[in-house]
């Protein structure tokens, strides 16, 4: 996600075993995982690429993926135990100070515990097995064009926008966050086309 394999890259099991050492039993998984999320693609009998990051696909994950928020945003708020909202509160103000520090690292770290706790306090098995599959996908396109098109400050607001309405139990809050905080992804990704589109 973080692009340390840059889109194109050919890759193996051997390479990677090497690199990361461990065995390739687990990175064979591990590719056919990541194969599974389309951040690899498998070329039998030529190897394994790193797939490409492409604006249409994205625009295309963007609508599914605006819909499926929604629905866990409003999930979470309604569901979430007293620990979950204590814990998206918590979140909210984590995104606020990754934001002034610039820190896009920490903010990737807080995004994905906010994400797989609005996953939980949703309660709904479809709506996660779903997300999983573009949340990875998401990631990384952000990581890609960020710095060049997004605003991270802006963007954490965003995302603590939607943990405090959870944390307050304000389903309709939670969903209309959702909604602001899409729309601004949307128009990330939209900003990140050249001219030659």
């Amino acid at each position: 996600m973080r692009l340390e394999l840059p889109p194109g890259a050919a890759v193996s099991e051997a390479m990677l075993s090497g690199r990361l050492g461990i065995g390739r039993t687990p990175i064979r998984e591990a590719l056919q995982r990541l194969a599974r999320e389309r951040l690899v693609q498998i070329l039998p009998r030529r190897g394994v690429i790193v797939s490409d990051i492409n604006v249409k696909a994205q625009l295309r994950l963007l609508e599914v993926r605006r819909e499926i928020e929604r629905l866990v945003a409003r999930g979470a708020a309604r569901r979430a135990t007293d620990e979950e909202r204590a814990r998206f509160a918590a979140l909210a103000k984590a995104f606020e100070q990754a934001a002034r520090g610039g820190d896009d690292v920490a903010f990737l770290r807080i995004d994905r515990e906010f994400n797989e706790l609005g996953l939980r306090a949703a309660r709904n098995e479809f709506a996660a097995t779903a997300m999983t599959a573009m949340a990875a996908l998401s990631r990384r396109f952000w990581y890609l064009h960020y710095r060049q098109a997004a605003d991270l400050p802006v963007t954490a607001k965003l995302h603590a926008n939607i943990a405090r309405a959870v944390a307050r139990a304000d389903a309709a809050a939670a969903a209309a966050a959702s909604d602001a905080l899409l729309d601004n992804i949307e128009a990330f990704t939209r900003a990140t086309v050249t001219t030659d589109f």
